[in-house]
């Protein structure tokens, strides 16, 4: 494992050139598969990818293949793909991950019963088969995987394996991960790295490498979003499966010291102000997320998230349609529900309670009581909101002087930092 790390000030291309130099493999590559972040990451895979071709250039590159590691967001366009990577004027073959399409994915193997069982606290007891897009197993002379960590709400933090699983996976393995994750908490797993749902992560990634056929390396990028763009801290490089581990590991320890934000005592109210990488609830929804750890907001307290840009829960029809017929609630109503309804999408039920945060329901008496609201100030409709059982402000309303005092925070580049009470430091 091989870095390169300035967490006060920030990396330059020669440096980051320097590195990519040592890394890829010098003989012929001629034929690359470069599975890359989303729309929903703003880092600096812009600056890294052009680096990355040149020299795969000087190494012989002709066939260059893109996949978007989108999960279970929307797919990219050409213009957005050529944005996030860099490369306006350079040919490849892009490819958008089908996660829903059993064409393109292929069965790796199986999670057995008693692991699932183990990793979701004993919620589900059945095996899941580990199905991943078939482009990973194509044979090429190169797989790169480029990804970028801060603290994440299912996987304690993103990058790494995480663009394998869930990245290019179906929806089995993604939902069982995702739940895992649910059943464990948010405030119990956002900042840590080691977990039960990297458990599985790294469990589906080991079936996987034993039927790859093509060396694969993998760079982790860390940064900093900041109102004059994004800082290059950190870039760490890993071969295989075990150095995909180590340098995920190198850069969450990074990742701690960059992006999380201590505060002195709990806050009544706070405005995440969503960027427009994030036009829908799926991925906005980070914004109540990282607000979560213990302590941070008061009980009763408010987490509004301020995104006039959105106007949908999800891209996706039929994720959108289960969303609005559960509607966002905490987890002991949602496994009630779920009692009703088994065969119920766990990768939607994972995100309702994410963003609804921990509580009770009495099955009973039908009374819920959640940690704190959370309120949409977006282009979703009052109706709309409280259909799903979340609170409504109108865009318009929300004027950033009147959240600039001790109850309150105001978050600009919201969901992309974790808060935390210093007293828990």
């Amino acid at each position: 494992m091989k870095c390169i790390e300035r967490l006060e000030g920030c990396l330059d291309r020669d440096e980051m050139k320097r590195l990519v130099e040592e890394t890829l493999p010098d003989r012929d590559l001629q034929k690359v598969l470069l599975i890359h972040p989303d729309y929903t990451r703003v880092d600096f895979s812009s600056t890294l990818v052009p680096i990355v071709h040149r020299e795969l250039k000087k190494r012989g590159l002709k066939t260059l293949h893109t996949l978007n590691a989108s999960g279970t967001h929307r797919a990219m366009s050409e213009q957005e793909v050529r944005k996030k990577l860099g490369l306006f004027n350079e040919d490849f073959v892009m490819f958008n991950h089908e996660y829903a399409n059993p064409n393109a994915l292929m069965n790796v193997g199986e999670l057995s019963a008693e692991f699932v069982s183990q990793k979701t606290m004993g919620d589900l007891q059945q095996p899941l088969p580990v199905t991943l897009n078939r482009l990973f197993f194509e044979k090429y002379d190169l797989i790169i995987v480029l990804s970028g960590t801060s603290p994440h709400e299912s996987t304690g933090f993103s990058g790494g394996l995480k663009s394998i699983v869930p990245g290019i996976a179906g929806p089995d393995v993604v939902g069982l991960f995702h739940w895992a994750a649910v059943l464990i908490g948010i405030p119990r797993l956002i900042g840590l790295i080691d977990n039960p749902a990297r458990d599985v992560i790294n469990e589906a990634c080991r079936m996987a490498f034993q039927k790859v056929r093509s060396p694969v390396i993998f760079y982790n990028m860390v940064y900093e979003e900041t109102s004059s763009g994004v800082l290059a801290k950190g870039l760490y490089c890993g071969n295989g499966y075990e150095g995909a581990l180590e340098a995920y590991r190198r850069a969450a320890e990074a990742s701690k010291k960059v992006h999380i934000v201590y505060i002195d005592k709990p806050v009544k109210r706070a405005v995440q102000v969503i960027d427009e990488n994030y036009d829908e609830i799926w991925t906005a929804g980070k914004g109540s997320y990282k607000l979560q750890r213990p302590g941070v907001i008061e009980p009763g307290g408010e987490i509004i998230i301020y995104a006039p840009h959105i106007k949908i829960f999800h891209s996706n029809r039929d994720m959108d349609r289960a969303i609005r017929q559960i509607g966002y609630h905490c987890k002991d109503y949602v496994k009630e529900f779920l009692k009703k309804h088994p065969n119920f999408d766990r990768n939607v039920a994972a995100h309702v309670i994410n963003v609804r945060g921990d509580g009770r329901y009495d099955p009973k008496t039908g009374k819920e009581e959640c940690l704190f609201n959370v309120t949409l100030a977006t282009s979703i409709s009052k109706e709309e909101c409280e259909a799903v059982s979340l609170g409504y402000r109108s865009p318009q309303s929300i004027r950033r002087e009147d959240f600039l005092n001790e109850d309150s925070l105001w978050i600009e580049h919201g969901g992309k930092f974790l808060y935390e009470l210093r007293k828990n430091e």
